[in-house]
């Protein structure tokens, strides 16, 4: 057997009142997730431990194997890979979103009203130089982007600028150590910031923006420093050939970082428009090539962090329509997962387990007949944590190797 793996950023939920107190999955019509739930084996699964509220580069470190406590150096490297954006050894890279602030630098909008795109905001911030340290600035989805600082006597030990809250205030960039390094990074950071803020507030589009009423993109707010790391490929670790398909840059910049191909699908943008029939189509078709395809979907976890349930359900609705494409295949193993809870009374992450199904050839069917957080808490696979998802597929498999005599 070959692998698919499905990962729905953000699936799980709480329930929700207005849906009878169901969660978004288990409100949303899904015969082919559930056929998948009936054929196969399930449970509820931590992606990094009971009471960990992870991020989505954490989580699918850990889904993939990679002890995060060993291979992560921060979230900034693989949005900057993803993005196609060349980081030499010493450079330091983050994420960031365009942000609204008032001019006190209160926080109105992390996402600046969720604009459909940065580049036209940040072509000229690109380039930038300040104290020696080049700035490289590329456009992600939507109000996201990547920035990689090129220069000497740099280090990622220094602090967001991004609270993560709105109604607040900004913070500067700390050093988060007593080196030389971390204060010159944080210091040029800050610079920088400052002179995004003031190049911003003069952009044109936002002038035209605020006539309009619409939320200004006139802040950067970076998190996530990390560096270039080498690590074991997925193909040494597990001898499986695989291959990303994806829209969001995160998801395409882990791939590259672990040795996979990416196939890059049009349609696949990472949003509520992204392609899903383009992307499991594909994925059916890469298993000509590949032994590991590795599906990412998004707007899962956007529906989420809004708080949108009535969103989230119909959107995974569209997700089930879309993976009947692949879940009568006869040989592959099908495995579908969340690499963490959005819950949308919450508009962010927590720790809450997601549900896991894996259906294939071999699989030890439980009585678990609807995919849900609830029901697959009575599956076979029981609490797994994330470290666990690669050795079980790798049994199911057949490639696991013997321990002991």
């Amino acid at each position: 057997m070959k692998v698919i793996f499905v990962v729905c950023d953000g699936l799980g939920d709480r329930p929700i009142k207005q849906l009878k107190n169901l969660t978004p999955l288990e409100a949303a019509k899904t015969p082919n997730l559930d056929k998948l739930a009936k054929n196969g084996i399930n449970g509820l699964l931590h992606t990094i431990d009971h009471g960990i509220r992870p991020g989505s580069d954490v989580s699918h470190l850990s889904l993939f194997g990679y002890d995060t406590k060993i291979h992560y150096k921060g979230r900034g490297m693989y949005e900057a890979l993803g993005l196609g954006m060349k980081m030499n050894k010493g450079d330091i890279a983050f994420r960031c979103n365009l942000a609204t602030v008032k001019s006190d630098l209160t926080i109105l909008d992390r996402r600046a009203g969720r604009i459909e795109s940065c580049e036209p905001f940040i072509k000229e911030l690109n380039g930038a130089l300040i104290n020696g340290v080049r700035f490289a600035v590329k456009a992600g989805v939507m109000h996201r982007a990547a920035i990689v600082m090129s220069g000497y006597n740099l280090s990622y030990k220094v602090s967001d600028a991004d609270p993560h809250e709105v109604n607040t205030k900004v913070k500067k960039v700390m050093p988060l150590d007593n080196s030389k390094e971390a204060q010159f990074t944080a210091d040029v950071l800050n610079r920088f910031i400052e002179f995004a803020h003031i190049k911003l507030k003069q952009n044109p589009l936002n002038k035209e923006r605020s006539k309009k009423k619409l939320s200004e993109a006139n802040y950067l707010l970076l998190r996530g420093a990390g560096y270039v790391e080498e690590v074991q490929s997925f193909f040494d670790k597990y001898k499986l050939s695989a291959c990303c398909i994806a829209g969001a840059p995160l998801y395409k910049g882990i791939a590259k970082a672990l040795g996979m191909d990416i196939i890059d699908i049009k349609g696949a943008t990472g949003t509520l428009q992204t392609d899903l029939e383009a992307k499991f189509t594909a994925a059916k078709t890469a298993l000509k090539r590949y032994d590991f395809v590795f599906v990412h979907i998004k707007a899962t976890d956007s529906c989420g962090e809004d708080g949108n349930f009535t969103e989230k359900k119909k959107f995974i609705e569209k997700i089930d329509k879309a993976i009947k494409t692949i879940s009568n295949l006869d040989d592959a193993l099908i495995v579908v997962t969340a690499d963490h809870s959005s819950p949308c009374a919450l508009k962010a992450h927590s720790a809450d387990p997601v549900p896991i199904v894996m259906s294939g050839e071999g699989v030890r069917v439980d009585g678990v007949i609807k995919f849900g957080e609830r029901a697959c808490a009575n599956g076979g696979l029981s609490h797994i944590v994330g470290l666990n998802v690669m050795p079980e597929i790798m049994n199911l498999l057949g490639k696991t190797q013997l321990y002991g005599d």
